[in-house]
C-alpha cells in the first residue's frame, strides 16, 4: 500500500511563488493571517501546503487592494470557525469590494485628468509652442 504525502513548500519556495518576503511571510504569521497555525518540519522549519500558498495568493491580493490587517485576520478567523459564518464573511468581503471600486473610479477619473494634460502636451510640442504652456494658466 503506498500512501500519498502532501506537498509542503520550505518558506524560501513559498516566497519566490508569491513574490513575498520571508520576512512578511513570518509577519503575516504573527499577526495571525493564515486561517490555521504553519506547521513546522521536524527541523523547527516553517512548511506551508498548497493550500496555504493558495491563501497567500488572496492575501496579498486582499493587502494590495487596501485591506487593513485587522480586516484580513477577521476574515482569517471566519475562515477557521468554519461554516455557519458566510453571510458574516461575504459582508466582510464585499465592503472591500466597495472600497476598491471607488478608488478604481478615483483612479480612473484622475486618469482621465492626465490623459487630458498628456494630449495637450503633446499638442504643444508637435506646434512648437510647448513654451508657452507655463504662461497659458489652466493649461499648463
Amino acid at each position: 500500500m503506498t500512501t500519498t504525502q502532501e506537498r509542503t513548500f520550505s518558506i524560501g519556495e513559498v516566497g519566490e511563488q508569491t513574490g513575498l518576503t520571508a520576512h512578511t511571510l513570518r509577519f503575516y504569521e504573527k499577526e495571525r493571517l493564515f486561517p490555521l497555525p504553519i506547521r513546522r518540519d521536524s527541523a523547527g522549519r516553517r512548511v506551508f501546503s498548497t493550500e496555504e500558498v493558495e491563501w497567500l495568493r488572496v492575501c496579498t491580493k486582499l493587502r494590495s487592494s487596501g485591506m487593513p490587517i485587522p480586516a484580513i485576520r477577521r476574515y482569517a478567523e471566519l475562515v477557521l470557525e468554519g461554516s455557519g459564518n458566510e453571510q458574516e464573511r461575504l459582508a466582510l468581503l464585499r465592503e472591500h469590494e466597495l472600497r476598491v471600486q471607488r478608488q478604481v473610479a478615483d483612479l480612473q477619473e484622475a486618469l482621465g485628468v492626465i490623459h487630458h494634460k498628456v494630449e495637450i502636451y503633446q499638442r504643444h510640442l508637435a506646434a512648437g509652442t510647448a513654451d508657452r504652456l507655463w504662461t497659458n494658466g489652466p493649461e499648463c
